[in-house]
């Protein structure tokens, strides 16, 4: 199993940037691939950035060129570094990871960007 906690939401100005940290514990070593999602009201859940096992990494379209997710293998954290912040970026980011095809989730950290 593993345990995700994530760090980092807040609120912040349309222009502005936010880290988002996701810190693993458990059975880290099996990990093959995590990322970010996010949920605004009264919408889907949606993929935000991600890495899979092979290095590849992908991203929303939305997000290309703003938000960008990084790795600290010996802190065990993926990161999630993101520049000028929209107010449609407002949401709740969730940490994921896969581990033996079973998705483990993040509690949620809130993001609100205002205009």
């Amino acid at each position: 199993q593993v345990q995700l906690v994530e760090t980092g939401g807040g609120l912040v100005q349309a222009g502005g940037s936010l880290r988002l940290s996701c810190a693993a514990s458990g059975s880290t070593f099996s990990i093959d691939a995590s990322g970010w999602y996010r949920q605004a009201p009264g919408k889907q859940r949606e993929l935000v950035a991600g890495w899979r096992s092979g290095g590849s990494t992908n991203y929303a379209d939305s997000v290309k060129g703003r938000i960008t997710i990084s790795r600290d293998n010996a802190k065990n954290t993926v990161y999630l570094q993101m520049n000028s912040l929209k107010p449609e970026d407002t949401a709740v980011y969730y940490c994921y990871a896969r581990l033996s095809g079973i998705i483990y989730w993040g509690q949620g950290t809130q993001v609100t960007v205002s205009s």
